[in-house]
């Protein structure tokens, strides 16, 4: 798997627009790549060379992980002036970065990103019997993320990749998903399956109909 940044204004403000900015921000957002298009285009470029640095090495780790190889030969990163970061939940193999972060948080968000939209390729081609909702894959999305980029005695391969930000707990954001994050990390940290992970994921999510990314605990 090789990912590109990119710069793309209209994706970018459709991403935005999709996660309900209000037209004040959204027309910051677009303000800006009038205003420091040279911002933009620095941070492409220096995102893009600190991530070849890792990209084969991660790209293995996760496909050995998780037992799955990635989906498509080639991922595009969206540099954003707004969305700090985004997935688009399987639906093409394409992620969203905030411009002028600091390189190794980078990575880390970069990384969790590409891994929830691969998660969603798994389920989608290998799971979807279980007939889930969305907002439940995002879940189960999400704590894989978290999980297979903190470092711990089944993923020290991270700390190769973003030393300085591969603890754990990270800041999870998403107070709902808490319980079952604690859960599923001790099942899958016991014995590193990932599809026990899967599974007994599948089954534990199933007590969170309601699930989404703004669903309350």
């Amino acid at each position: 798997m090789e990912l590109k940044f990119v710069i793309d204004k209209k994706y970018d403000l459709a991403i935005a627009k999709s996660m309900n900015f209000t037209k004040e921000q959204l027309k910051y957002a677009e303000n800006l790549y009038r205003l420091v298009p040279d911002e933009i285009e620095k941070s492409r470029q220096e995102y893009q060379k600190s991530w070849d640095e890792i990209n084969d090495g991660f790209s293995n780790y996760v496909k050995r992980k998780t037992g799955y190889d990635w989906f498509y030969s080639e991922y595009e990163c969206v540099i954003s002036t707004s969305v700090h970061g985004a997935s688009n939940w399987g639906n093409e193999p394409k992620i969203v970065r905030i411009m002028g972060q600091n390189l190794m948080q980078m990575r880390r968000i970069v990384a969790h990103e590409l891994i929830l939209s691969h998660f969603f390729e798994i389920y989608k081609r290998k799971f979807s019997k279980n007939k889930l909702k969305d907002g439940q894959v995002w879940a189960l999305a999400e704590i894989a993320a978290f999980i297979l980029t903190s470092t711990s005695d089944k993923t020290k391969e991270v700390e190769n990749f973003w030393k300085e930000v591969c603890g754990w707990p990270p800041e999870f954001g998403y107070d709902q998903i808490t319980k079952l994050c604690n859960e599923l990390k001790e099942i899958y940290l016991k014995n590193g399956d990932f599809l026990e992970f899967i599974n007994e994921g599948i089954k534990k999510v199933k007590e969170y109909p309601n699930m989404n990314p703004n669903s309350k605990n």
